[in-house]
């Protein structure tokens, strides 16, 4: 138990060393702690105790649960700014766009389709962990870093639904049966998370600031916060968008305050410094040189889809090319979701799994740690990052 501690105070003295660094340079304290926790972790001087290690998964769902019900509350004030046509469009066709660009590039490069397919869905998977965490170091509140969390918030559920189609598809030309038990447990999964996190708004809306006055305790929100994650873990549905979907909701039905829960935002910090580092402490470094030629080609083609996705998407929805792209450029961090498809495709296509696991961990590894510092140039070059870099 003393290594626990001990472990857990240094670990947060990492974090405020690299709130530091982040603020003297352009580097994002995401990189820095997933960096330093790859140092500590097994692939670096593995001096981090077991016990440490096993906190992992309830730090992760702690973390991404408050983060959740963060982000969906700036999501229901972005839509509720008459822009939610716009967000929802550009967001599908930054999806599209890049599924699109990187399965016809790695066809073409001679990839055989099935695997292309399911590299092209797994790219479309991005990390809103990382790309808020770099928006809220820079004290970020500016039109473009709105639209930006609003995007990344539904882009994981555009990700699953495409990424089930293309297992479907991948299933047929596989001689296999048509995959609608993927996209079936898809829907489920992000359906069933909606509908619960709007159910659960209804009690939470009306009960802050009734049981006790004034404005919503920090009790209330973590009450309402863990029942959520609880019950869609329990129920097996993403447990991130259904916190999502009740922050956005409780946002607008609890008109009696202004910012419903702000009190989460005040305690969620040492729980991403703690999730950040124990994320990089659970990096495999090897496996950034087992994704060879074809791995350096998808994250060529990631990149170009973004972009691409971004260029186009912020033609069609009259934001601006220039802006969009930019867009496209802070959404490369990628994350658990990104392995959690890789390892779905492996399982159904074994043949295709050889290739397809080690390039999608050996990318999102690199995502992971380059991704956030692309988020900030994109912010400082579209002109709205704020404070010192």
């Amino acid at each position: 138990m003393d290594k626990l501690f001990l472990s857990l105070g240094a670990l947060l003295g990492l974090g405020l060393l690299a709130e530091s660094i982040g603020r003297r340079t352009a580097l994002p304290r995401v990189t820095l702690l997933m960096l330093l926790g790859l140092l500590l972790g097994r692939s670096g001087f593995d001096l981090l105790p077991e016990p440490v290690h096993a906190l992992f998964p309830a730090i992760t769902h702690i973390a991404l649960l408050m983060l959740g019900f963060v982000l969906g509350e700036q999501l229901a004030l972005e839509l509720r700014g008459g822009k939610s046509t716009e967000t929802l469009l550009l967001s599908l066709l930054i999806t599209l766009v890049t599924a699109a660009v990187v399965t016809t590039g790695l066809v073409l490069a001679g990839l055989p389709v099935l695997t292309a397919l399911l590299l092209g869905g797994v790219a479309t998977a991005t990390d809103p962990a990382a790309t808020a965490d770099v928006i809220m170091e820079r004290r970020d509140s500016s039109r473009f870093s709105r639209r930006l969390i609003a995007i990344v918030a539904i882009d994981d559920a555009w990700g699953l639904v495409l990424f089930s189609l293309l297992v479907g598809v991948a299933q047929v030309l596989a001689g296999q049966e048509a995959g609608t038990g993927v996209l079936a447990h898809a829907v489920y999964e992000i359906g069933g998370a909606v509908v619960l996190g709007l159910l659960l708004s209804v009690p939470v809306a009306w009960a802050t600031g009734r049981i006790r006055k004034g404005e919503p305790s920090l009790l209330e929100g973590l009450s309402a916060v863990f029942l959520c994650g609880g019950l869609a873990l329990w129920l097996e549905l993403s447990f991130l968008l259904a916190a999502m979907t009740m922050g956005a909701a409780v946002a607008v039905r609890a008109s009696h305050h202004q910012r419903p829960f702000h009190a989460i935002e005040r305690v969620q910090n040492p729980f991403l410094i703690l999730f950040f580092l124990l994320a990089g402490a659970s990096l495999e470094g090897d496996m950034l040189l087992a994704i060879g030629v074809i791995g350096v080609l998808y994250i060529a083609l990631r990149v170009a889809g973004r972009l691409i996705g971004g260029w186009l998407g912020g033609g069609v929805v009259r934001l601006g090319r220039r802006e969009g792209a930019w867009l496209g450029m802070a959404m490369l961090p990628q994350a658990g979701v990104a392995v959690g498809m890789a390892l779905i495709g492996a399982q159904r296509f074994p043949e295709a799994g050889a290739i397809l696991v080690p390039i999608v961990i050996g990318s999102t590894i690199l995502f992971e740690l380059v991704g956030p510092a692309m988020t900030g140039v994109a912010l400082r070059r579209a002109g709205t990052a704020k404070g010192a870099s």
